[in-house]
C-alpha cells in the first residue's frame, strides 16, 4: 500500500498557532480525500500520551503515528543538521520546515519525495520579530528545503514572491493556502457563553499569539482616538515570547483599567461567539503569510479592517478595510490610521453592512478540501 507520511509535530506544539491550525484542518482533509489504496500516517516527535492522545482524537482516521525517539528541540536540532532520518521510504509531506531532509533519488514517484511547507518570510523580513534562535532555525531549514525538498508550499502567492527573492526555489513552489476551521461554528448556546464571558454589547476585537509582530502595540494605542468610540478592545490568543504585556502598553497609552480586556486562548466554539458579535475586527499584523483570523471574522460576518501586509490583502482581496502600517521599519503614525480605519467601519452602518456580505463571500472562496485536494495532485506531480 502508498503511504503518506505527515509531519505534524505542531499539532501538539505548546502554541500551536495558526501552523497548528493549519497542521490539524489540512491534514484531516488529506485523510478524507485519500484516493483508494493510500493510507496516510502522522509523524511526531516524542511526546505525553496525553498529547498522542489528542492527535488520535482529532485525526481519528490515521492509519498509524510514527513517533520519534527524540523530544520535539532535539528532533528539530537533529533535523536542521540532517542527523536522523525516517525509517523506510514514501511520501513525505511537512506542515511546516520541521522536516526530514536529506539528499535522496529524485523521480521515483511515491518511492522517495518530500514537499515542505514555509508559512512565510518572516526570518528574513521582519527578523527583529522573532526569537534569534527562532531566525536561525527557520534560515537553517529553509536552506535545506532549498536544496533537498521536492516542493516547497507556500499560503499566498505573496509568499511566493517575497521567498522567490531570497531563496534558489525554481520552479516547486506551489501555492496551497488555509481556510476557516469546519469546528467554527456559533453554538446553540451563544447567549450563555457570552455572558459567562462577559462580553460588552458592542467591543472591537482581534485575535492573534500575543508577540511583537502581531501588531498589538500600536492597536492598543489607537485606542485612545476618539475615533474608537470608547469601545473596549477584547484579545484573543496565547502568550508567545517578547513581553507583550497589553495591560501595561494599556497604561502607557493612557487608557482606563479594563479598556484592554485580554480573553487568552478560546475554545472554537466560545471564539466563534466572541469572533460573530463583535462590531469590527482588527488586524494589525506586521508580518503575515497568511491571517486566518481575517477570513475566521469574515465568515463570520463581522466587518475586518486589516494591516496592508501583501498576503494579508491577498487573503482579504477588497472584502476588508486595508491600513497602511508606513514605510519599511517605520510605523509611525500607524496607531493613527488604525483608529481612523475603525472610524470608517463604526461611523458607516451602510459600510458594516457591505463589509459584512463581502466578507462572507470572501471567506466562501476557500476551502480545507480544496487545499487537501491539491496536496494529493502536487505528491501525483511529483
Amino acid at each position: 500500500m502508498t503511504t503518506l507520511r505527515v509531519v505534524i509535530d505542531q499539532i501538539i506544539a505548546p502554541v500551536p498557532g495558526g501552523v497548528g491550525r493549519y497542521a490539524e484542518e489540512l491534514t484531516r482533509q488529506i485523510i478524507l480525500t485519500a484516493p483508494p489504496g493510500v493510507a496516510v500516517e502522522g509523524i511526531v516527535s516524542s511526546a505525553t500520551e496525553a498529547e498522542y492522545a489528542h492527535i488520535d482524537a482529532v485525526l481519528p482516521g490515521l492509519s498509524r503515528v510514527y513517533r520519534s525517539p527524540l523530544g520535539r528541540r532535539e528532533l528539530s536540532l537533529a533535523w536542521q543538521f540532517g542527523l536522523t532520518l525516517l525509517p523506510g521510504k514514501g511520501m513525505v509531506h511537512a506542515m511546516s520546515l520541521l522536516a526530514p531532509l536529506y539528499r535522496h533519488e529524485k523521480g521515483n514517484a511515491a518511492g522517495n519525495q518530500t514537499a515542505v511547507t514555509i508559512h512565510d518570510a518572516v526570518p528574513w523580513t521582519h527578523p527583529e520579530t522573532l526569537t534569534p534562535r527562532g531566525v536561525s532555525w527557520h534560515r537553517a531549514m529553509a536552506a535545506r528545503a532549498a536544496k533537498y525538498a521536492d516542493a516547497i508550499v507556500v499560503p499566498t502567492h505573496a509568499v511566493a514572491a517575497e521567498l522567490g527573492e531570497i531563496l534558489d526555489l525554481g520552479s516547486r513552489v506551489r501555492v496551497i493556502g488555509g481556510a476557516v476551521s469546519t469546528q467554527l461554528v456559533v453554538p446553540d448556546d451563544s447567549d450563555e457563553r457570552a455572558s459567562a464571558m462577559n462580553l460588552p454589547e458592542r467591543y472591537l476585537l482581534t485575535v492573534g499569539t500575543l508577540e511583537p509582530r502581531k501588531g498589538l502595540d500600536p492597536l492598543i494605542r489607537a485606542l485612545a482616538s476618539e475615533d474608537t468610540d470608547g469601545l473596549p478592545l477584547l484579545v484573543v490568543g496565547p502568550s508567545g515570547w517578547g513581553d507583550v504585556n497589553v495591560a501595561s502598553v494599556a497604561a502607557a497609552a493612557g487608557l482606563a483599567e479594563g479598556r484592554v480586556r485580554p480573553l487568552g486562548r478560546l475554545t472554537d466554539e466560545d471564539l466563534a461567539v466572541v469572533l460573530s458579535r463583535a462590531t469590527v475586527f482588527v488586524f494589525p499584523s506586521l508580518a503575515e503569510g497568511f491571517g486566518l483570523p481575517v477570513l475566521e471574522a469574515m465568515s463570520l460576518g463581522t466587518p475586518v479592517v486589516h494591516s496592508d501586509v501583501p498576503a494579508v490583502m491577498e487573503v482579504a482581496a477588497d472584502a476588508g478595510v486595508t491600513v497602511q502600517i508606513g514605510d519599511t521599519g517605520d510605523t509611525a503614525g500607524y496607531s493613527e490610521r488604525l483608529a481612523a480605519g475603525i472610524a470608517t467601519v463604526l461611523g458607516d452602518p451602510e459600510r458594516a453592512e457591505r463589509l459584512k456580505y463581502l466578507g462572507i463571500d470572501r471567506a466562501g472562496a476557500f476551502s480545507w478540501r480544496s487545499s487537501a485536494e491539491k496536496v494529493w495532485q502536487l505528491h501525483a506531480d511529483l
